[in-house]
């Protein structure tokens, strides 16, 4: 039996550190699908196109490929580009490009098509409303605007990545309000969707609660 966990939330809410941790445990496979989008944004930069312009960022869907390793690496065209997507010129500009439709819906379809090969840990913005509107459990995952802000300002400093605090927190409000504004597939939480409120957690503490959610929904399926 194939199950299905969609994670959704606001940008640095920590989704992806909590379902690779998750999907680890109970061996199934993470796909982070805010690492997909923040690729195809990568590509259209690199291009020269303006990440603005939803024409020409669109025309360029035939020529992406988007594979994301076993070892959690992003390839584009077989390049790999895990480091260059968390820079801030991506982050500035990733909302943009998840906003279109028919980047959205050729990215999705990718999506759909791995959740139905293996059991799955889906973390993104409209996982359990749109892409996986099925999925067996379904997880938003928030914290304030300050916390979020602290966490990818304390995770780009380990990654080497230059970026000052302000700039996060300027930057995490802008992409709430793209998020969940855009007309297609917007940020919200699905209606059967449990709410965790990680801004007083450590990662073990959601890790954990995650996992009581997962099991109580899903009975005597995992252990």
């Amino acid at each position: 039996m194939k199950i299905s966990v969609a994670i959704d939330g606001p940008a640095a809410a920590g989704k992806s550190t909590i379902a690779k941790k998750v999907a680890k445990i109970l061996g199934y496979t993470y796909i982070d699908t805010g690492a997909m989008y923040r690729a195809f944004t990568y590509f259209v930069i690199k291009k020269g196109i303006d990440p603005k312009d939803e024409t020409k960022a669109c025309s360029v869907i035939p020529e992406v490929e988007i594979i994301l390793t076993p070892e959690d690496r992003v390839l584009v065209n077989g390049e790999d580009v895990t480091r260059e997507i968390r820079e801030p010129y991506i982050s500035q500009n990733v909302s943009f490009i998840a906003s279109y439709k028919a980047i959205r819906l050729a990215l999705v379809e990718q999506q759909r098509k791995m959740a139905k090969r293996v059991s799955v840990i889906m973390d993104g913005r409209d996982i359990g409303t749109y892409v996986l509107p099925k999925a067996d459990v379904k997880i938003f995952q928030v914290a304030s605007v300050h916390t979020r802000a602290i966490r990818r300002y304390e995770e780009n400093l380990e990654k080497g990545i230059p970026c000052t605090l302000d700039q996060i927190e300027e930057e995490l409000v802008r992409r709430d309000y793209i998020d969940s504004h855009r007309d297609f597939a917007p940020l919200k939480q699905a209606p059967d969707a449990i709410l965790i409120d990680t801004s007083l957690m450590s990662i073990e503490e959601v890790v954990i609660r995650v996992l009581e959610i997962i099991r109580q929904k899903l009975g005597g399926i995992i252990q």
